[in-house]
């Protein structure tokens, strides 16, 4: 369990620093210019449209052949696209290829990840006690978030120790070597990891389905669409939330690159301490009622909190970046066992992979493109936060009527 949590680490570093470091490879892939960064930010979202294609075809690998094989594979396929990434020719050496490449590439990384994160959040919850699930699964979502913190600290540390010249010219290749070399590092870590008991209580029940997709489409629909509604508000206000705010931060002219993953980094630290928080309160207070507060804090906190942001000192720009990241970690830690308590073990993965991971693509990766263009088009800097609040409203009646997943604790358990 600790090496799945740990290794999340590194494959969301390496698929969360293309964002990070977005107005750096909008110059280095697509020339600069007023339309580069929309261009890059496009890169990003078209990647994570491969994210539901990888998650099936990966869950159906987990499904069928256990939870260890499948995030052995998936890892291997992260690291070879860093490794690429990191030996990418620039716009300036090959023109406009270079920008069909990286994309590519992006979408190569979007099918890996599709299958790491539900394989991870599966393997935890079917490891973890009975009354700790909650907090146990919410250090998916941790590890996810020390994986971007990483990611943002090197992107800021490579930023501020180099010239412009250098950092376009060579320096941003510094941190894809770094992803690559921990990835291949995890790799080696993974093929000891023991298989999920969950997955071995199938192979001696002789319960593995046949069709792990379909088992999940004919007996468990309900759940995939509460899995998809719980996604859609935490990828939403993780992905605008979070790791659009430095990219947020520089183009309405706010702060200098260096300055925003500054902020962001703060953020990021934020969220890993308050991740545990919520899973542990979600095991006694039940799912539920934690994530109807926090989609009430959805609706209401984020337009306030881009606009202080957006006009404020950078205390004031912190403070709303600090409490916007409380939010969208609070809602990832709970929303990581609430969706993959929706299903039994059988087909756990692939009903994870038609319900949550295509509400990420929609909701994750489509979202920091259009927060810019809304940004850009209309002049309206709070857009963003507009986003958010829109679909915490959405979901809202969803989760006012979530069966409660989380196991009632005896009175013995309690006292202990």
């Amino acid at each position: 369990m600790a090496v799945a949590a740990l290794s999340t680490i590194v494959e969301w570093y390496d698929f969360t620093l293309y964002l990070y470091l977005s107005t750096v490879l909008s110059r280095v892939f697509f020339g600069g210019g007023e339309s580069s960064l929309i261009a890059t930010l496009g890169g990003f979202a078209v990647a994570y449209l491969m994210r539901p294609l990888g998650a099936l075809f990966f869950g159906h690998l987990g499904d069928r052949g256990g939870r260890r094989r499948m995030m052995l594979l998936s890892v291997a396929v992260m690291t070879a696209a860093m490794l690429a990434m990191a030996l990418m020719p620039t716009h300036a050496q090959i023109g406009s290829a270079a920008g069909v490449a990286i994309i590519l590439l992006r979408c190569v990384m979007g099918f890996a990840v599709g299958g790491e994160y539900t394989g991870v959040v599966a393997y935890l919850l079917e490891g973890a006690p009975r009354g700790r699930r909650g907090l146990v699964t919410s250090l998916a979502a941790a590890a996810a978030e020390v994986g971007a913190l990483l990611a943002v600290a090197v992107s800021a540390l490579t930023v501020n120790l180099l010239d412009a010249q250098s950092l376009d010219a060579w320096g941003w290749r510094i941190p894809f070597f770094v992803g690559a070399a921990l990835a291949g590092t995890v790799w080696i870590a993974r093929a000891r990891m023991q298989e999920s008991p969950e997955f071995e209580r199938q192979r001696r029940e002789g319960s593995i389905p046949a069709s792990p997709l379909r088992h999940a489409l004919r007996f468990h629909r309900a759940g995939i669409a509460r899995g998809f509604a719980i996604s859609a508000l935490g990828s939403i206000t993780y992905y605008v939330g979070i790791t659009y705010v430095p990219a947020f931060l520089t183009s309405v002219g706010t702060f200098s690159e260096g300055v925003s993953l500054g902020l962001s980094t703060w953020a990021a630290v934020a969220v890993i301490l308050v991740t545990p928080l919520f899973g542990l309160v979600s095991d006694h207070a039940g799912r539920r009622a934690v994530l109807v507060a926090l989609a009430l804090c959805s609706a209401l906190l984020p337009i306030t909190l881009f606009a202080m942001m957006a006009r404020g000192s950078a205390d004031t720009a912190l403070a709303g970046a600090l409490l916007l990241a409380c939010v969208a970690g609070g809602v990832s830690a709970v929303g990581a066992v609430a969706t993959a308590e929706q299903f039994p073990g059988e087909g756990r993965l692939s009903g994870l992979a038609f319900g949550a991971t295509t509400a990420t693509a929609l909701f994750g990766g489509l979202t920091p493109f259009l927060a810019q263009v809304l940004v850009e088009r209309t002049g309206w800097a709070l857009a963003p936060g507009a986003m958010i609040a829109v679909v915490g409203v959405a979901v809202l009646p969803v989760l006012l009527r979530l069966p409660e997943t989380a196991p009632r604790r005896t009175r013995w358990e309690r006292r202990r």
